[in-house]
């Protein structure tokens, strides 16, 4: 940290003529942006612009992958395909061989797991690595592009949320306006995917960024905004779902998607559990992890002989079914084989998001409901076109969150105000349902089996950064627990000291001394006492330097103390310092006044 600061001096004080012209450059753009609002909105909408393409240039090579290994027509979506040659279906398995052998070079070169946008604002202040983003979109592109059941959805946002991180961190910005760009990243990347500059921006809002707040909306907005123009203009990307709903009007209408939204919300907890079990599954089978995914893959290939609808992420599949005239068992049937399909690549290794399988699924579980209604009360007028739009959007709340993301999908994709309250009405049920019985996102489940506690991209990593080790102060006066309490007093006059830290015969922690109650009367003392171990309190109450701001709040608290010794380890007990719990607090409110000035825009 030392040189790291001292490289910053020397920078500053190096002559202006030297410096490079791009330092010059970020240097003026840096000032620009934090001094005026209107250019951090223009380098928002850069930002979109640039997702625009790059997610515009990932669905035009996925598509190009489609067309050339399974025969498709020109345009022709891969889940919307009739019939395909039977060799054809043998793609998954080459592709899970691919993405094998690659994740061996991948493993061996970047130990650590990839950082994903959420994870990235709540833990990291919104640092991602270029590299370890490339390697997630690079395999996200092989498993959707040979068929694998799963979506582009997280290549799109982790290619847009790392350009912002990059560029933030370039500018040198505050660690709020760093987690600012990921979140304007990821809206651009979900309004090109879309065509949904609203879903874009509530995506950022309530699943990266975490809280809607006036220092955020106009970046985000304009950087949704500027993807969505450019990505139609290009012409590629965009995919629309026009729907022509004709939902129901009354009070029975809104208990009865309601019903539907519950469904959605028991329905995402299947899913996801679906994706652990067959992991699980996977993971027992005596096959090395290289492997696993050629396994998985051959088994998506078998399922596609069945219907290619399970294929890829179901662009097209979705079109057809929010169409389609067909019976009830065959939404049943294909509900279940795309379940089982993403279940299935998700859990050998193959590399995607449920976000469109979630929208599938869902506009699948409401014809099915839509069906279910028609046969149990066949003189209510339930539009199953409208049960799917409302099945789609709540289940997709389900597994990824977001009940207002989903709301204005809805919103866009049919442009009818009453189905969006009706849809809002089950994304609730749905959001519920799923936090109570099982409170995690697909992205944040996935998070909690790796060992992290978070649940939201709210931003927790300043929590945990603000440590014992680094609040505690190091200048601590100790002394031997067997010395004699008259020698205590001659070294240690009242007043001069609030507390000392006694040590035993090995120079362990032994317990803290308060100097006052060395100088107590002797009338107060029932048995009087003779050295300092005899005034020894808080014995076994102590920090270690890796514990948080809210841990050790939480131990004074329970202590009732007013400062705890911090050791190296509750075994060895070195003494490393000692925090009070005055320090504490004010680190702590210090850290939530910047968030609050960071969400009103004060900074």
């Amino acid at each position: 940290m030392a040189t790291l600061e001292l490289k910053e001096v020397a920078a500053a004080a190096e002559p202006a003529a030297t410096r490079p012209v791009w330092g010059h450059a970020l240097a003026s753009l840096r000032s620009l942006v934090r001094g005026s609002e209107f250019w951090l909105v223009a380098v928002a909408a850069v930002i979109g612009a640039v997702t625009g393409v790059l997610v515009s240039g990932l669905s035009w090579t996925e598509q190009f992958m489609h067309e050339l290994l399974f025969c498709l027509a020109r345009v022709e979506r891969l889940s919307s395909a009739v019939l395909l040659p039977p060799w054809s279906l043998a793609w998954p398995a080459i592709g899970g061989l691919v993405l094998g052998i690659t994740s061996i070079w991948a493993v061996k070169w970047r130990r650590r797991p990839a950082i994903d946008p959420i994870e990235a604002n709540a833990l990291h202040g919104g640092r991602m690595s270029i590299v370890d983003s490339g390697i997630v979109a690079g395999q996200t592109l092989i498993s959707n592009g040979f068929g694998a059941s799963v979506g582009l959805e997280a290549a799109y946002t982790q290619g847009g949320a790392v350009l912002g991180s990059r560029l933030g961190l370039a500018l040198r910005l505050r660690r709020a306006e760093v987690r600012v760009f990921v979140g304007c990243g990821a809206a651009a990347a979900i309004s090109t995917a879309f065509g949904a500059p609203i879903t874009g921006a509530f995506y950022a809002f309530e699943l990266i960024i975490g809280t809607y707040s006036v220092a955020t909306v106009a970046p985000v907005m304009a950087a949704s905004l500027a993807a969505y123009l450019v990505g139609a203009a290009i012409g590629v990307a965009s995919t629309p779902l026009e729907v022509a709903a004709h939902p129901p009007s009354g009070g029975l209408a809104y208990l009865i998607f309601m019903a539907l939204g519950l469904a959605s919300g028991l329905a995402g907890i299947a899913v996801m559990r679906g994706v652990t079990t067959v992991e699980h599954l996977f993971q027992k089978i005596r096959i090395t992890p290289t492997f696993r995914p050629f396994l998985g893959g051959a088994i998506v290939g078998a399922l596609g002989l069945i219907t290619p609808q399970i294929l890829s992420s179901g662009h097209g599949a979705l079109h057809g079914v929010l169409e389609s005239d067909a019976p009830l068992f065959a939404f049943v049937m294909l509900f279940c084989l795309k379940m089982l399909a993403s279940a299935v690549s998700l859990g050998s290794g193959f590399r995607g998001g449920l976000f469109f399988a979630s929208l599938l699924l869902g506009a699948l579980l409401g014809r099915i409901f839509a069906s279910g209604i028609m046969l149990v009360a066949p003189n209510l007028a339930i539009d199953p076109v409208t049960t799917a739009v409302v099945g789609m959007s709540a289940l997709a709340v389900a597994v990824v969150g977001g009940p207002l993301t989903m709301t204005f999908l809805a919103l866009e994709t049919s442009g009818d105000l009453l189905i969006t309250g009706i849809v809002l009405a089950a994304a609730t049920v749905s959001s519920i349902t799923v936090r109570e019985f099982f409170g995690y996102s697909f992205s944040t489940w996935r998070l909690h089996l790796r060992g992290e506690t978070i649940r939201s991209a709210h931003d927790v990593g300043w929590i945990r950064s603000l440590t014992a080790g680094r609040m505690m102060r190091q200048d601590v006066k100790t002394v031997r627990q067997d010395m004699p309490l008259a020698e205590f007093r001659n070294k240690y006059p009242i007043g001069s000291k609030h507390r000392v830290v006694a040590l035993d015969e090995e120079d362990r922690y032994a317990g803290l001394v308060n100097v006052a109650d060395a100088y107590a009367p002797d009338e107060e003392e029932p048995t009087k006492a003779s050295r300092v171990g005899d005034l020894l309190q808080l014995r076994r109450d102590m920090l270690t330097p890796n514990m948080n701001v809210k841990d050790a709040i939480a131990a004074f608290d329970r202590t009732e103390s007013e400062a705890l010794v911090v050791v190296d380890d509750p075994t060895s007990r070195t003494v490393l310092g000692l925090l009070t719990e005055q320090h504490a607090l004010r680190r702590y409110a210090e850290e939530l006044d910047k968030i609050r000035q960071g969400l009103s825009g004060t900074i």
